[in-house]
Order: structure tokens, then C-alpha cells, then sequence
């Protein structure tokens, strides 16, 4: 994992001469409007803080920043003379979350249209201070701040259930959050790999479900398992302290308590919550398991189970008594219910289930899951609180007063905004910080590729909607998923620098947000991240590797470019010898390995390769009958016939194409009558995440691109050929024209991960011979 490469240090030894020519003040996010004066001001353990007993807090919440970060108070008083004073002020009036701050030589004034807008004022002014310990006295620049968010709504998540993080981390991520200036702290506590909060009615629930007996090593399935028990939970004091300290930083917690769904954990501590009690806890074959495979189990991998809650009368009354103990602990107006992934295949078999859809004039399992969300619903309403869900309780309908987490990308959101229900975007596509940051990624990952200009690129509102429905779009929010984060280091290199970012897509103006500005100051951004003590990842500068292709298709084209304008890039193909300076795209019309490195004057970075596997269809004109989807795009058409063939599944996202609920249909154009005697389809079968093979592959051949011969077909068995990637068709033909049609399974089996849901189809290459 590249948290700090052998770059960094060279890196920031030339920023001062790299953007030497910016001279201006740099905040994150970007206020509404910043002007530099002439001037400094001089802030030493001297200088009084100027606070009122509206004020206090902000003072002593300021104080708590100085202390942890430079080492030292500020004395705090009522009034103070008009020099070398630090002056807060609510002035109750305008916007709440807006501010002002003032700083001139002789004294600095921050007003807070009420404390939360004071509170985001005094994290300016932090940033304002250099990111680092100088002795005694730090300077100030004289500027005029006018601030105040573009949403109101302004999240991070963090899922402590795949892996567990202790109080002292939660309270350094929730740090994170105020620096930010974010609002609201989604707390992802219960899954089907463990239950992390104790709730006093039911002691089970943290002693059996909030423990497994192993892990899994390596991407799911898994390579093995680490065969060590683990896990933990929070008390309900512990909780107490952590949500006080996130209200001190007025940043808001939201507790979830998945439902119906990934319960696995509260299964295994009381199995009645199961529709089948008395049956194992399926564990697939595929799965290295640790201890006992029998009863109810803590699930040691990820993914999607079938094992749900049952729509009991135990159930409910369960769920509202675990919920009575959340209400108790967090003040929240909204309550998490998840509502995401949840399998209908035990309700389908229940016949308590069935009989309770008939009972009910219900439609089918997904009315079910409306039927449920709605109870859950109308109970905490009842109780003041409002629910989220992910967007799969738009599934059998909405529940009346219900807010949309929007996570498989816009749609979802933009449909329950239609319906006037609130709603936080969260697409996986810019907000998912488990997704990788870098194409060099040597550290497991869960797949998809995620770059720093993607999640500033975001804008949360979506342009189709009206004005009527556009103000329900409340803001956006990043998701921290932990299945390959173990450690706190992993959690901050995954989220840095992609939440710095995503704070200016919540807070800043649309119209003053500027990636050119906030890519000029990435350096200074890594330095205050040093300063905090964090890791974060450099895959800003990373040597970056793409393939595109000829203009003439007589092969492709291997691209390597660095946001490190002062570097030289060097490569070198398996027939060189030596090493050659890249100066422009470098052809490839064989088969072969490339490698590349970048040479600065601190140092060589690690060299990176790629390998290419030519083959007829290589670089030649490729067409789609549909697109892929947005979230798995490639290199379009063209990743198809770029002579790169994946090994590392989803690892390497950026060489597949995905299709959700697609088929897959390409038209190779080989540009002239060609022998070929094979062709082969790579796919991918990764059903944890909804991906599965084919239902059908059928090749055809054409002399003119518009009269085709079926050459093969095959039906794929998803169980038979699971784990399959190649599908070649023997052939001898000579053609011109390849067309390859490869069905999607369409809708999930109950019985599979996803079930009842669309089926992705991803392919990575089409190789003719």
C-alpha cells in the first residue's frame, strides 16, 4: 500500500518551487468568498480569546484544536483591548452555519451567524495557521472570509462491523469530519459479520453476534482464513462519549440497524429471528471456514446472505425494543434502517411469510419489505424519528415519511425525489471510498476504481429535476465500507484525499468550486495531513498507464502521463535492452510486457507493467450495441480489443466492462477476409457482487457486417461453470466480420447472492485466433 512513497519526501522539498508562483491563501472547502489583505497578524499563547458565555464552547472547542495540534491555550476572557485578540462573536442573525472572519495586524474576529456557523469559522482559522509546530508564534494572513454550505446535509460513513475500530479512532475519524466542516456521522454498527453496539435487553447480541471465529484472506471468496477469533462492540457509555463528542463538533451521528438484511449477527445470537430457526447457516463451498459449520453462524466473509429476518411478531417486538435502547443513546432526528441487499429467497419458502403477504393483500416479497420498513417506520415516528434506507426500500414502495440514501448511483434519488421524499446522494460511483484510488493498487481492495477528480467532479444535484423537487436533495455523503480496511491507517488511506474533496462538492458554491485551484495545492493538502499525523494515499502522482488505439489499427498505443510535470518518465519492452525516455505513445503490435518508472531528483518511484496478449481482434473497429454501464465504462468498446487480459478481477475495474441487466453484443470489424480458428469471451464470475457469467454465448461470422452465420453457441450452468473467466469456440472460417452475444442472466435467482435483483455481466477481452 503506497501511503507514503519514496516521492513524497522530494515532492514536498520542490512545492514551494513547483507552485511557487501561488501566492494565495488556500482553505478546503472553498468558502463563499475569500479576500487577502496587506498584513499579518501574530497569534502566540499570548493573545487573548475574546468570548462571551454564548461563546464559550467555540472558545473551548478552538482551545481543544490548539492544544492537540500546536501545544498550547489561549487565555479566554469577556472583553480585551483592540490588539492581539482573537474575538468570537454569535450574532444571531442570517444563516446559523454561516460566518465571517476578519483578520487584519492587530486582531482577528470570527462571527458565527449562531455557534455551528462560529464553530466551522475557528476550523478556518486552524487552516489559516501554518500545518506545522513553530516555536512560539504563528502567523495569521489578513483576509475578509464570507462563508456558509451549499447543502445542508454533509455526511461520512464508516462502517465499523466488517472490521472494528476502537473509541480513540472514532473520535480522530469524527475529527476528520470537523476539520472538513461535514455534519453528520453515518455509524454503520450491525451486519452479518458483526454486531458492535450492546443493548442491555439482549446480551447475546454483542457476546455471540458481535464476534467471528475467522476472517477471510484476500478478496472474497478468499484465499484462506485467518482462523482467529475476532471482534468487539461498543458499551452504551462508550457510545454516550462518542456521540457527545461529535455534538461538541456539531456534527449529528446517525446509528444503523441493518434490517431485513445482512442479520446474520443477531441471527446467530437468537436463531427465532431466523424464517428457519432449527436450519445451518448456509456457508458456500467456496468459503474457507473457521470452526464449527453448524447452527447459526457470525459470517467470516462478504457479500450477500439469504439468511433474513423473518416478519415475526418476535421479530418486530425485538427490533423496537433494540431500537428503544438506540433511541435512548442517540439524539438524531433520523434512525438508519439499512433496507439494502435483502434477499427475498427464505420469505419465498417461509409459509409464515407467504401467508402473511396473502393476509396482508401484499404483491409479493417485495411488498413484503415495504410492509416491514413501513412498520419499523411508523414506530419510530411514533418516538419523533424520521428513517433513511438505502435506496432498495423504494423497492414495494415507499414508506410515507422515509429518506433515500441514494447508493446505486442517481436513480434511485432522483425517483424518490420525485415522490417528495428527502434524500442524500451517495453513489457508488463518486462516493465510495472503498473503491480504489490508484491503477497501481497493491494493497486488497474491493474492486472499482475511484480517482481523486472523479469525487471533486460530483455534483449532487441532478439536472433533471425541477425546482419543486430538487430541494429534496439534501447533500451527499462518502461511504467508508471496511471489508479490506483492518486498521485505522488503511481507513485514512482510503479516505485521503477523496474526502477533502468530497467536503468541497458539499460545501463550496457550484460556481466557485475549481479543480485546477484545488489540484495546484494537493501538496499543501498532504502536508497538513502529515501535520494531523495521517496516512493518506499520493496516487495523485502515481505514473499512470492506459492503452488506446492507432489511428490506422495496425495495433495500440501504451500512454504514460504523471501529474509530476517535473519528472521523466522512462520504459522499456521485454525485447529492449535498455531503458528509453517516454516522449510519446509507444506502439504495440505484438505480444509482449512493457515496463515504466519516473525519475525525479529524490528518487525512482516503483516501476509499474503491463502485458499485452495480441491476437487477431487486437486494435481493430469494434462497435456495442449498447453501452456498458456508467459505473464499469473501461476505455469503452475498445477494452474489448486492447490486448489486455485481467488477472486480478475486479482489482483491475478500469479493464472491464459492466453490464447491469445487459447483454453484451460487440461487432468486430478485422478489415479484411481473415483465417481464424478460435474465438474466446473472458468474463467474470464474482456472484458476492452480483456478477455472474452469461446465460448464453453465441459467435457469428460476416463477409459484410450485415448477414451473419451463427459459428457456435452455448448455454452456460452458473453452477457447472462457476469460476469459469474463458469461453472459447473452436471455429475455421475465414470472415471479416466477428459478432459476440453474450446474454445476462437477467434477474437473480432467490437461491444466489442479489437474488430477486438485476445480474451484471462484465467481459474484459475478446480474443480471435
Amino acid at each position: 500500500m503506497k501511503i507514503k512513497n519514496v516521492l513524497f519526501a522530494f515532492l514536498l522539498l520542490c512545492a514551494s518551487s513547483i507552485f511557487a508562483q501561488q501566492k494565495e491563501v488556500f482553505v478546503v472547502p472553498q468558502p463563499v468568498s475569500i479576500t487577502e489583505h496587506e498584513g499579518t497578524f501574530i497569534l502566540t499563547n499570548k493573545t487573548l480569546l475574546v468570548a462571551g458565555k454564548t461563546e464559550k464552547h467555540e472558545a473551548e472547542m478552538l482551545n481543544f484544536y490548539l492544544k492537540k495540534l500546536y501545544g498550547f491555550t489561549l487565555p479566554i476572557q469577556a472583553k480585551a483591548g483592540k490588539e492581539n485578540a482573537l474575538i468570537l462573536k454569535v450574532s444571531g442573525k442570517g444563516r446559523k452555519d454561516g460566518y465571517t472572519l476578519q483578520s487584519t495586524e492587530k486582531q482577528i474576529t470570527i462571527t458565527g451567524g449562531g455557534n455551528e456557523g462560529l464553530f466551522y469559522g475557528t476550523q478556518t482559522l486552524l487552516q489559516l495557521l501554518p500545518a506545522e509546530k513553530i516555536s512560539s508564534s504563528y502567523p495569521v494572513p489578513a483576509v475578509s472570509i464570507q462563508d456558509y454550505p451549499r447543502f445542508n446535509y454533509r455526511g461520512m460513513h464508516l462502517d465499523v462491523a466488517r472490521h472494528f475500530f476502537d473509541v480513540d479512532f472514532i473520535k480522530k475519524y469524527i475529527d476528520y469530519l470537523a476539520y472538513h466542516k461535514f455534519n453528520n456521522f453515518h455509524w454503520h454498527l450491525t451486519e452479518d459479520q458483526g454486531w458492535r453496539i450492546e443493548i442491555k435487553k439482549y446480551p447475546l447480541l454483542t457476546s455471540v453476534g458481535g464476534y467471528r471465529n475467522g476472517t477471510i484472506i484476500g478478496n472474497y471468496p478468499g484465499t484462506g482464513n485467518t482462523n482467529q477469533r475476532y471482534g468487539g462492540f461498543y458499551t452504551q457509555e462508550q457510545v454516550k462519549d462518542i456521540v457527545k463528542y461529535a455534538m461538541d463538533r456539531h456534527i449529528n451521528v446517525i446509528p444503523e440497524i441493518e434490517m431485513p438484511g445482512h442479520a446474520s449477527a443477531a441471527i446467530a445470537a437468537y436463531p427465532q429471528l431466523s424464517c428457519f430457526p432449527d436450519e445451518d447457516t448456509y456457508i458456500s463451498p467456496k468459503t474457507p471456514w473457521a470452526g464449527s459449520r453448524k447452527g447459526k453462524q457470525v459470517q467470516q466473509t462478504f457479500g450477500v446472505f439469504d439468511d433474513i429476518f423473518a416478519p415475526t411478531d418476535y421479530t418486530f417486538n425485538f427490533l423496537e425494543n433494540v431500537l428503544d435502547e438506540v433511541l435512548a443513546l442517540f439524539p438524531s432526528k433520523y434512525i438508519h434502517i439499512g433496507g439494502d441487499e435483502a434477499p427475498k429467497s427464505n420469505w419465498k419458502r417461509s409459509e409464515f411469510a407467504q401467508k402473511l403477504i396473502k393476509e396482508k393483500g401484499l404483491k409479493d416479497e417485495h411488498g413484503l419489505q415495504s410492509y416491514f420498513i413501513q412498520r419499523i417506520e411508523k414506530y419510530l415516528n411514533s418516538k419523533g424519528r424520521k428513517i433513511i434506507g438505502w435506496d432498495e426500500i423504494l423497492e414495494g414502495g415507499l414508506a410515507p415519511n422515509a429518506t433515500v440514501m441514494s447508493w446505486q448511483g442517481e436513480k434511485g434519488g432522483i425517483e424518490a425525489a420525485e415522490q417528495n421524499h428527502d434524500v442524500m446522494m451517495t453513489p457508488n460511483t463518486y462516493c465510495y471510498f472503498d473503491h480504489s484510488q490508484t491503477k497501481n493498487e497493491d494493497s486488497v481492495v474491493i474492486g472499482g476504481y475511484l480517482p481523486l477528480d472523479k469525487v471533486y467532479g460530483y455534483d449532487p444535484m441532478p439536472s433533471k429535476l425541477d425546482a419543486a423537487h430538487a430541494k429534496h436533495i439534501l447533500g451527499a455523503q462518502g461511504n467508508v465500507w471496511t471489508e479490506y480496511m483492518q486498521y485505522p491507517s488503511k481507513v485514512e488511506y482510503m479516505i485521503f484525499p477523496r474526502m477533502t474533496a468530497l467536503s468541497e462538492v458539499v460545501w463550496t458554491p457550484k460556481e466557485k468550486k475549481s479543480w485546477d485551484r484545488f489540484s495546484s495545492h494537493i501538496t499543501d493538502i498532504f502536508n497538513r495531513y502529515q501535520f494531523w499525523g495521517s496516512s493518506y494515499s499520493t496516487a495523485y502522482f502515481d505514473l499512470k498507464q492506459s492503452v488506446s488505439p492507432t489511428k490506422d489499427q495496425t495495433g495500440v498505443l501504451y500512454n504514460l502521463e504523471s501529474n509530476f510535470k517535473e519528472a521523466v518518465i522512462h520504459y522499456k519492452k521485454n525485447t529492449d535492452t535498455d531503458w528509453q525516455v517516454y516522449k510519446e505513445p509507444v506502439l504495440i503490435s505484438s505480444s509482449g510486457s512493457i515496463q515504466a518508472y519516473l525519475e525525479t531528483a529524490g528518487g525512482n518511484s516503483s516501476i509499474i507493467s503491463k502485458d499485452f496478449f495480441f491476437n487477431k481482434a487486437t486494435g481493430k473497429k469494434i462497435s456495442l450495441k449498447d453501452e456498458s454501464s456508467k459505473s464499469y465504462p473501461g476505455a469503452g468498446a475498445f477494452t474489448l480489443i486492447n490486448g489486455v487480459i485481467t488477472t486480478n478481477g475486479l482489482k483491475d475495474a478500469s479493464e472491464w466492462l459492466g453490464f447491469g441487466g445487459k447483454d453484451i453484443e460487440a461487432l468486430i470489424d478485422l478489415g479484411k477476409e481473415t483465417p481464424i480458428k478460435k474465438v474466446t469471451l473472458n468474463t467474470l464470475d464474482a456472484n458476492g457482487s452480483w456478477i455472474y457469467l452469461p446465460k448464453t454465448i453465441e459467435v457469428f461470422s460476416s463477409a459484410d457486417g450485415s448477414n451473419f452465420n451463427l459459428l457456435g453457441s452455448k448455454n452456460i450452468d452458473q453452477k457447472k461453470d462457476a469460476d469459469t473467466r474463458k469461453f472459447t469456440f473452436p471455429v475455421d472460417v475465414t470472415t471479416r466480420y466477428v459478432k459476440v452475444k453474450a446474454a445476462n442472466l437477467g434477474k437473480i435467482p432467490d437461491n444466489l447472492p442479489g437474488g430477486g435483483n438485476s445480474a451484471w455481466l462484465f467481459a474484459d477481452e475478446i480474443v480471435i485466433e
